[in-house]
């Protein structure tokens, strides 16, 4: 395996999944990681999206429109109208919505005026229905039996709340190891990768699930002792709470990408590069000769040394220093799978 760190992997599903996912599909794909509710948070996430709702999004900037300004801006009207009449009752107190009314025309996403001391909204653009599904990958590279059994309980709970139309596993682990899982523990709904540099392998298709269907959420389960003779517990999953929480997952992924992790790096310390694998560009660390992690790449690290002032003023090798390079380098990547915004 080429990763140095589950981080580092993490990196390397993205990048395969942007260039070649979806293996029997062509549509345009969004990529992120990180992402999901409270209660469940996923190492990589696909939003598979119609083409022209796509770039009609665009329309809205950027910045991830939260549930806020989502419920304004699906309700908006065509032509003038009070808000109040405009828009269902949030079950909150009312002066919330006027706060996101004015975040949106702040935002130049809605239009407001006000007739006889009453605050009137128009639509600009009516909100796409752009996202058509998401997929959820557990990046897991060493997925030996222990590891599986390890992962078992939270895949079943993936696959019971039914919130991502599709879970898999990404491991880079030879095959033995991950035949082991299959046959032990991994629920037969769950895909599995095989990701070996820049390429990767369907071992197991997935079931597909129904986020349009009510979903089980598995409160508590017995622990499995002689002694244990507790009951499940368990909660339902309204599909209306599911496609709000798939849409505000969607939007994150916009803003987000995978790439934002630089946003936590160093890349303007003289040792940050990026190196240019099979895989695709992963950040490495002179200093220590390794792909660091994120969370050791920082400002705290005893080997981090700013760029002299020199490469930032002088505009060498390129204006703003390397540091800045590399931002606008990972910027305009992150554009092209994002059709309609301007550099």
């Amino acid at each position: 395996m080429d990763a140095d760190s589950e981080f580092v992997f993490e990196l390397q599903v993205c990048q395969w999944a942007e260039r070649d996912w979806p293996p029997e599909r062509a549509r345009p794909i969004l990529i992120a990681r990180q992402l999901g509710t409270k209660r469940r948070r996923w190492d990589t996430i696909v939003v598979e999206c119609d083409p022209d709702a796509l770039e009609t999004r665009a329309r809205f900037g950027r910045e991830r429109l939260d549930s806020d300004l989502l419920d304004v801006l699906r309700h908006a009207p065509e032509e003038w109208a009070w808000y109040r009449d405009a828009l269902p009752d949030p079950g909150y107190p009312w002066r919330y919505v006027r706060e996101s009314i004015h975040r949106a025309d702040d935002r130049e996403i809605l239009e407001t005026r006000t007739r006889g001391n009453r605050l009137q909204i128009r639509r600009r653009w009516a909100y796409p229905d752009w996202v058509e599904r998401i997929v959820a990958i557990e990046n897991k590279p060493d997925f030996d039996a222990s590891a599986a059994r390890a992962l078992t309980d939270q895949l079943q709970r993936d696959v019971a709340v039914g919130l991502a139309d599709e879970v898999w596993v990404a491991t880079a682990g030879g095959r033995e190891q991950f035949e082991r899982a299959l046959l032990e523990d991994v629920p037969v709904e769950v895909g599995i990768l095989l990701v070996e540099g820049r390429d990767a392998e369907a071992i197991w298709q997935p079931r597909s699930l129904s986020p349009e269907q009510p979903g089980t959420r598995i409160e508590q389960r017995p622990d499995g002792g002689e002694r244990d003779a507790s009951a499940a517990r368990f909660s339902y999953v309204d599909p209306d709470w599911k496609r709000e929480k798939r849409l505000a997952i969607a939007e994150r992924a916009y803003e987000r990408g995978f790439r934002s992790y630089v946003g936590t790096m160093r890349p303007d310390c003289r040792h940050f590069e990026l190196d240019d694998v099979p895989a695709g560009f992963l950040p490495h660390c002179d200093a220590k000769s390794c792909h660091q992690t994120a969370s050791e790449c920082r400002g705290g690290c005893p080997e981090y040394e700013p760029e002299p002032p020199t490469w930032r003023t002088g505009g060498w090798p390129i204006d703003g220093g390397p540091g800045a390079g590399v931002r606008r380098l990972l910027e305009r990547q992150r554009l092209r799978t994002r059709p309609g915004l301007e550099e």
